[in-house]
């Protein structure tokens, strides 16, 4: 296994669970189209895709120019509220801290546009853990496809048997596979365990990724 130089993680579902600030939301633009409000179970099965799909899947019927209008008050709603009931995953901050110490650079690659990316991360405190953050307005195309983890390796000079993906769902380990990177599940996100069978490796809590052969813990001790 050649050295790791560099870790990608996904955002909603991986580092932070968002679905109580996406529920509220979701359930704001559902209300002005007089549809009746859906839990966080259902919005689970909205999310991945970005703003415009969720929208989209949460209005049925709605026409373009609604699904438009609907997606700047579903934005605007979320900026505002980024961080309102959003916290970090059990155990995120602090193994944040540890794998800093191995000097390998992290960035976060979303489906979630850039801006609202960087708000949350700013103020839930843990952005500073990242040298870059990556959205879905970053490049042409989103995670499932394999082209944003390549355009990070390039950015990095990084080879792919050198980097590591870090997701919950089917569009982080298909994006890392089709890129060629190693790639881990999260089971505790919000992707279905039949998602991350491809997965390389998985792991229940975040904590656990420490316990992967990517890091030499001793390295750290030193």
């Amino acid at each position: 296994m050649a050295p790791t130089r560099l870790l990608i993680f996904d955002l909603d579902g991986t580092l932070i669970d968002s679905l109580p600030d996406l529920t509220d939301a979701t359930n704001l633009i559902r209300s002005n189209y007089g549809l009746p409000e859906i839990g966080i179970p259902e919005v689970r099965k909205l999310v991945g895709q970005g703003a415009r799909n969720l929208v989209e899947r949460a209005l049925p019927g709605a026409t373009a120019a609604q699904v438009d209008q609907a997606l700047g008050v579903f934005l605007d709603y979320n900026l505002a509220h980024i961080a309102d009931k959003t916290r970090p995953y059990p155990g995120v901050s602090e193994t944040l801290k540890e794998l800093r110490n191995f000097d390998i650079p992290m960035v976060v690659l979303s489906n979630k546009n850039v801006a609202l990316c960087r708000e949350v991360l700013a103020k839930l405190a843990i952005g500073d853990a990242f040298a870059e953050v990556f959205g879905a307005d970053s490049f042409p195309y989103r995670k499932p496809s394999p082209e944003p983890v390549l355009a990070v390796l390039k950015q990095y000079k990084i080879e792919a048997a050198e980097c590591v993906m870090v997701g919950d769902s089917i569009n982080d380990i298909a994006a890392g596979l089709g890129a060629g990177v190693f790639t881990v599940g999260c089971s505790y996100g919000y992707g279905e365990v039949s998602e991350l069978a491809g997965a390389n490796y998985q792991v229940s809590d975040f904590q656990s990724l420490l316990n992967l052969p990517f890091f030499n813990r001793k390295s750290s001790e030193q």
